[in-house]
């Protein structure tokens, strides 16, 4: 679990399944698997974050989250906003800031900040949200968040965005005991701003934070099923060869729901989502879910498929208990042994759990599973 106040934001904005979401400063991932888990594998999320290295530790967290229907660019927002105007219904704007809500629980923050740095990340969020209405659809919500007590960064910041872009307003959200609102006279005197939340250490259980939800004009037309798996017939277009290794495997697989809309590239094998954009010269990191690997004779499938699968898609599952020795060997990267009966099948492919919750992958021979959990996650 995260901080509780850094949970809150994802909270506030209302996602629907089907919903096209941008979270824009998304990295590590914890608000990110949050707006993921409430659209519930329909629509898109695009998770994008401008640093390369903290982009890797995104796309880690909603690989072990299991989302399967998020797009995860590498970008500044200049150049995300030229692809993807007013493309959102709902856009999460986490932005960089002087962290001083952060001083109680990180002191290292305290040596860190200075009397400019308000006025350098006022700059920053400047640029962020600008791009950010741009990309939202008329009828759009817009959630901003920060972690710092700022007036710059905050009332300053959305009173800013209101003069700037007078399409867009500041909408109530839903309450929680605690919430302080606004303050206008640290804005621009704005009404509106009492509409915006405080989050103060002394008031809640959580370290500082303010949101603001605002609103464009107009009205939201939301494009059903635009971004959802088309129906059709399970890998179609692809080569016959790829298709028979494919059709081996997926006998096992007790669900349609991850072998329509598939693309096949340099050997990996993706299900992704229907953007209905050119996106060529976007840097991403991942587009949708990363299926497995085709070989020479047969389709090893991946880790982020495993943390996708629910223990009742597949039919052959080893299911560990919590305090079971082979979870952590499983975890480390061991050879493990079963017992005859423990699995459906007594050889091939086997979606290792935790009760009803997937690990990962092994396969099984003769009563030894091989551990495919995947290296760069494995426990030292």
């Amino acid at each position: 679990l995260q901080e509780p106040s850094a949970m809150t934001p994802a909270s506030r904005l209302p996602i629907e399944p089907g919903d096209k979401v941008l979270d824009l400063c998304a990295a590590p991932g914890g608000k990110a698997t949050e707006l993921a888990a409430r659209l519930k594998g329909k629509g898109i999320l695009v998770a994008n974050e401008i640093s390369a290295s903290r982009a890797k530790a995104l796309l880690k967290n909603l690989e072990v989250a299991g989302v399967t229907n998020a797009f995860i660019t590498n970008e500044v927002p200049g150049n995300l906003s030229k692809y993807f105007e007013g493309y959102f219904d709902k856009i999460l704007v986490d932005a960089p800031c002087s962290g001083e809500g952060m001083f109680r629980k990180e002191p290292e923050v305290i040596s860190s900040w200075d009397e400019h740095r308000p006025e350098y990340f006022t700059k920053v969020q400047r640029d962020i949200i600008d791009q950010a209405v741009r990309m939202l659809k008329p009828g759009g919500l817009l959630l901003y968040s920060t972690c710092t007590f700022s007036k710059e960064e905050n009332e300053r910041s959305i009173s800013g965005l209101l003069e700037r872009h007078p399409q867009m307003h500041v909408e109530t959200m839903k309450s929680w005991d605690g919430f302080a609102p606004g303050r206008p006279e640290w804005g621009n005197g704005d009404p509106q701003i009492a509409g915006c939340v405080r989050i103060w250490p002394h008031l809640m259980k959580g370290e500082g934070h303010f949101m603001a939800l605002l609103r464009k004009e107009g009205q939201l037309i939301r494009d059903d099923g635009e971004c959802e798996p088309e129906k059709e017939k399970r890998f179609m277009g692809l080569p016959k060869q790829q298709k028979l290794l494919l059709e081996e495997f997926f006998s096992h697989v007790k669900t349609e729901r991850f072998s329509l809309h598939l693309e096949v590239r340099k050997d990996n094998v993706y299900q992704v989502p229907r953007l209905q954009k050119e996106l060529r010269g976007v840097k991403f990191l991942r587009n949708g879910l990363m299926l497995g690997e085709l070989k020479k004779n047969r389709f090893e499938p991946s880790q982020p498929f495993a943390m996708a699968l629910r223990s009742e898609e597949f039919d052959s599952v080893l299911r560990l208990q919590p305090d079971d020795e082979r979870v952590e060997r499983y975890l480390k990267g061991e050879t493990i042994s079963v017992r005859k009966g423990e699995t459906e099948r007594e050889n091939g492919w086997q979606l290792v759990c935790v009760e009803n919750f997937s690990l990962g992958w092994g396969k099984l021979v003769n009563g030894v599973l091989k551990n495919k959990y995947l290296c760069a996650w494995r426990k030292n």
